[in-house]
């Protein structure tokens, strides 16, 4: 057949290309049913995943066991010194590719992950293994990796080991044959992943996409012509043009093959043919050239390293940067993982960092671009790290040399990222919708019938002898009391309705009862236990955290759910207000605070060196109106929301504060079975799951209605669906 006989003319790189085009267009053509490919692109990725780790294990091994003693030490410190250096230089580097991210307003609603406990970091497990298959099993590179090296280097002296040296070759090679194989589904597995992807991606997502894609291609540049290049300028005897012109063929058909395992042979005969034309071949340089290509190829590369610059935008992408604190976790992190492959490594991390799993789907739909730049650098890494070591053998390698070409490549780094950031933020049009994603919020349920309430109506004296939910019953509605601007508990939308959390609640509350419902704005918070004691108001709502103080005056239902304490601050101090401990640390600091007083000798435990500034308006906080306050002490569910609307504030909590506050409906003092049926109403409606539903959607904002279905060819064209 033609076709199959066009498919065979194809290389791998082609197919894979096409399949990427076929997938992307199969997506936009269907739309979200493609997301059902989803499982075949899960397939592919767990076979990729499946011979990594195990090829790790026998490569190091194989690779370090080939060493003899003498050869070793004369090679051995001087290899790790130079792949150390590279490596540390090759992170530094990523920790400046955020600069180059545009700086768009971001916001949105809680998120239960602000309050969920962090993983343990357990160092000991994470980085020793006391049993290796466990430690393969669970995919933990880090232990993996140190017994590898620890087993490499202990075969070193060992005798009779070719047996072994012939066992993890033959294992080696049997591991890519299996890898070759699941090369050959790559088609069909880049054909799910981007077809799922362009089915069910938004816009939005996808040309967020890009800007990894361009950050990326432009660090990958300056790697491949400032970085590698120049360590061999600066700190041999060998010139940068001849590193470029003599690995150029190498790395070229790296690109062109999707594999460096293929030029391996190629990158020691340049290399010895470059140290034979400065006069530099001799047996140790020889014996350089010919352990550390493989050696080295088992080892992460720039190109590797690379990779791992996802993990940096994922946190950007999903608007919870990596703060300072974290910096040091990647650096040492990501070296380490990136001894398997991306595979492995990405889904760790993305873990490790506590950012979402399915980011890796992204990674994996620009990888199909990132890869091929990721394997040229592999190439140039190879030549680079063995004329580097092999010029150290022979103690021509000038190493304060080496580490100024390393300080001009991050300066020229830090200027080229700045500028790509200001040409991205203005080449690549965003728009920030949150305000008006917050504001179009709707009722989640049919509301019942409202009554209207010119004046407040106090109850009469032979009505204030009844039960009020006899009063309630009779009159056939209930008097709701709100406060202005409780969000996300009670506030007006852009259609002027009276929504929220509490007002969904409330509304059910009121269809149970088969009553109407009246919302009554309080102006005056101190008028509420005088309005719900005359019966003007029969229950107040807002988010009320219940104090003692407040329960001597009105009574309260049971808690339905909780504030979280935390801080709502602007973007700029965001790095500054991380952790409590740095918090404790920072003089002259000025917290806001609500009029609580129970909350305020908690705080006051957090923070007993800091000013506490009354706030009784959060909107003139936010505007502004109050010079000198560094961050407000508020709720972070509140605050998530409120930072919707001022999305140059976020809603953190920092790390060490653990302070929670139940809420509950402020009621009138001395009403038992009142309160106690809207306590049992309560237990029921947690019971059935209504009170999660509620929370999801006003809290979290998991709104399935608002999401619209995506627009494909298929739908909204031929109408076929």
């Amino acid at each position: 057949m033609p076709v199959v006989k066009f498919y065979k003319k194809l290389s791998p790189f082609q197919r894979v290309i096409i399949a990427l085009l076929l997938g992307i267009a199969t997506g936009i053509f269907v739309g979200e049913p493609a997301g059902e490919l989803e499982v075949i692109g899960n397939v592919y990725i767990r076979l990729l995943q499946m011979t990594v780790l195990p090829y790790v294990l026998v490569s190091i091994i194989g690779g370090l066991g080939r060493l003899d003693s003498d050869m070793a030490a004369s090679i051995g410190v001087r290899a790790v010194k130079v792949i150390l250096i590279m490596w540390l230089s090759v992170m530094c580097t990523l920790l400046l590719l955020p600069l180059a991210y545009p700086n768009w307003q971001t916001g949105g609603f809680f998120s239960t992950s602000m309050v969920a406990e962090p993983a343990a970091f357990n160092f000991i497990k994470l980085y020793i293994p006391s049993n290796i298959f466990a430690s393969l099993s669970e995919t933990i590179v880090p232990a993996v990796v140190l017994f590898s090296l620890l087993m490499g280097i202990a075969l070193i002296n060992v005798k009779n080991k070719e047996t072994l040296l012939t066992l993890t070759t033959n294992v080696g090679d049997s591991l890519m044959k299996v890898a070759s194989y699941v090369a050959k589904l790559a088609p069909l597995g880049i054909f799910a992943i981007s077809a799922s992807a362009a089915g069910t991606l938004e816009v939005e997502e996808l040309g967020r996409l890009q800007i990894f894609l361009w950050v990326y291609i432009i660090a990958a540049a300056l790697l491949t012509f400032v970085f590698l290049p120049l360590l061999i300028h600066w700190a041999t005897p060998l010139s940068y043009k001849e590193v470029l012109s003599t690995a150029g063929e190498a790395v070229i058909t790296a690109i062109a093959t999707g594999t460096v395992l293929v030029v391996l042979p190629m990158i020691i005969d340049r290399c010895k043919e470059l140290l034979a034309k400065h006069k530099m071949e001799c047996e140790e340089t020889n014996s350089t050239v010919d352990v550390l290509v493989p050696t080295a190829y088992s080892f992460p590369s720039t190109g590797t390293l690379l990779g791992l610059g996802f993990v940096l935008f994922s946190a950007w992408y999903v608007g919870s940067p990596l703060g300072l604190d974290d910096y040091i976790s990647f650096v040492v992190m990501g070296a380490l993982t990136a001894f398997g492959s991306m595979a492995v490594a990405i889904p760790f991390l993305l873990d490790f960092f506590d950012l979402p799993a399915d980011q890796f789907q992204l990674y994996l739909l620009g990888s199909v671009v990132t890869a091929r730049f990721a394997t040229g650098l592999a190439a140039l890494h190879g030549f680079v790290v063995t004329l580097l070591v092999a010029s150290a053998v022979l103690k021509k390698l000038r190493w304060h040399r080496l580490m100024q070409a390393i300080a001009v490549h991050l300066g020229v780094t830090f200027g080229v990222m700045i500028a790509a950031g200001l040409l991205l933020t203005a080449m690549i049009p965003y728009k920030y919708e949150g305000v008006q994603t917050f504001e179009s919020l709707k009722p989640m349920a049919e509301q019942v019938a409202h009554e209207s309430y010119t004046e407040l109506t106090p109850l009469s004296q032979a009505e204030l002898q009844q039960d009020r939910l006899d009063i309630i019953l009779a009159r056939g509605s209930i008097r709701v009391g709100y406060f202005n601007a409780s969000l996300p508990y009670a506030f007006s939308n852009k259609d002027n309705q009276i929504v929220g959390f509490d007002v969904e609640i409330i509304n059910e509350f009121a269809r149970d009862l088969g009553v109407k419902m009246a919302l009554i704005r309080i102006k005056d918070k101190k008028q509420e236990a005088e309005l719900l004691a005359n019966g003007s108001v029969d229950i107040t709502i807002g988010g009320k955290i219940i104090t003692p103080l407040r329960a001597l005056k009105v009574a309260f239902s049971d808690s339905y759910t909780y504030h979280t304490a935390g801080l709502l601050i602007s973007d700029s101090k965001r790095d500054d207000f991380a952790d409590v401990y740095d918090i404790k640390e920072m003089k002259k600091l000025n917290l806001g605070i609500g009029n609580s007083k129970y909350y305020s000798e908690a705080v006051k435990e957090y923070f007993p060196n800091a000013t506490l500034t009354p706030v009784t308006s959060v909107r003139n906080f936010l505007k502004g109106k109050y010079e000198g306050v560094d961050a407000l002490i508020f709720s972070t569910e509140a605050g998530s929301a409120w930072a919707m609307l001022y999305p140059n504030y976020s809603a953190v909590i920092p790390k060490g504060m653990k302070l929670r506050a139940p809420v509950g409906f402020t009621l009138p003092k001395g009403q038992l079975e009142y309160v106690a049926f809207i306590n049992t109403w309560l237990k029921l409606k947690e019971e059935n799951g209504f009170q999660k539903k509620v929370y999801d959607y006003w809290i979290l904002g998991e709104n399935p209605k608002a999401k619209k279905p995506r627009w494909s060819v298929m739908k909204d064209v031929l109408g076929w669906i």
